[in-house]
């Protein structure tokens, strides 16, 4: 399809004390991913770093770090990184939040080790003062995000990892009573033979994103070129639902 994407959802490594050199198999470094990416009809890239959500750590400085890098890389856009129990990493975000190169808000409970059940009103209370969006990466089912969703109408949830918990991305788009749900496409899972198929064919395409994660973007954006969707889903996916949710951001 003659339609560049955009990356919603992926992470870059690089070298610091928390992150050593990875196996270079697996390499996930700008420069590399920046190359796949552009082979896959890329333009656009939603980050955060690799050791960000690896580890609750080394945040405030890989938050810094992002911050500086994308205000000089064309086409690369933050996520800012909140730990519940870290108080800077939400004066960070309040922070960086009011600069146009940061889409939003990302958080990783499992690799964080914390629980939106003990956390998620005081993440989301934050989150509705700046109207942000959210990746989340899910701890369980994604529909367990409903009663936020639906008590933080001015913020929007993105469930990661579209098919990692069966069908719950489906019930969790279909369950927002506001329509502040979306599921992305990024990583493995969305390698199942029907899991683009039966998103689509039960909540419509309007609210799937495209994402990487840390895996090759030529085999993740074929996954939805060659879905059996309909043209207009896939441009949805790919380009279209980012340009909606993100639109105030894409100039800078």
């Amino acid at each position: 399809m003659n339609i560049k994407a955009i990356d919603t959802h992926m992470h870059i490594f690089h070298e610091t004390k928390y992150e050593p050199q990875k196996n270079e198999l697996e390499s996930a470094y700008l420069d590399i991913f920046t190359k796949l990416s552009e082979g896959a009809g890329i333009d656009k890239m939603f980050c955060s770093t690799y050791a960000s959500v690896e580890s609750t750590e080394p945040v405030e400085e890989e938050n810094e770090y992002l911050f500086k890098l994308v205000q000089e890389v064309e086409g690369l856009y933050q996520w800012v990184v909140i730990d519940p129990r870290n108080e800077k990493t939400f004066q960070q975000a309040d922070r960086i939040l009011g600069h146009g190169k940061c889409v939003g808000i990302k958080l990783h409970p499992v690799d964080h080790k914390y629980s939106l059940s003990e956390f998620g009103d005081k993440i989301f209370s934050f989150a509705s003062v700046h109207k942000a969006i959210i990746q989340i990466h899910p701890e369980t089912d994604a529909d367990y995000i409903l009663p936020f969703a639906n008590r933080y109408p001015d913020v929007t949830f993105i469930m990661a990892h579209l098919g990692s918990y069966g069908v719950s991305d489906s019930r969790a788009i279909e369950g927002a009573k506001y329509g502040n749900v979306y599921g992305d496409t990024s990583g493995m899972a969305s390698f199942k033979n029907l899991v683009i198929e039966y998103t689509v064919g039960r909540v419509g395409s309007e609210r799937i994103l495209f994402g990487t994660d840390t895996y090759a973007p030529g085999a993740q954006r074929g996954r939805i070129e060659y879905a059996l969707i309909s043209d207009e889903d896939k441009e949805n996916i790919l380009r279209k639902n980012a340009e909606r949710l993100f639109g105030r951001f894409l100039n800078k």
